[in-house]
């Protein structure tokens, strides 16, 4: 994964974390489970991107 896309996948986890807080915040159960999705999106590109990495260095 570029720097770039682990960038990208951590501003989707702050967004997601500041969504659900907000939803937290207000009760609002939509912003709280959009939130959770945006987290969870985030942590599953990071995943695939770590295997794919590791995948190149058992190869290298």
């Amino acid at each position: 994964m570029s720097t770039e896309d682990r960038v990208k996948a951590t501003a989707k986890n702050i967004e997601g974390k500041a969504q659900e807080a907000l939803g937290n915040v207000t009760g609002d159960k939509g912003d709280q489970a959009a939130g959770k999705a945006k987290q969870a999106e985030a942590s599953a590109r990071h995943a695939g991107e770590d295997v794919k990495e590791g995948i190149k260095d058992a190869v290298d």
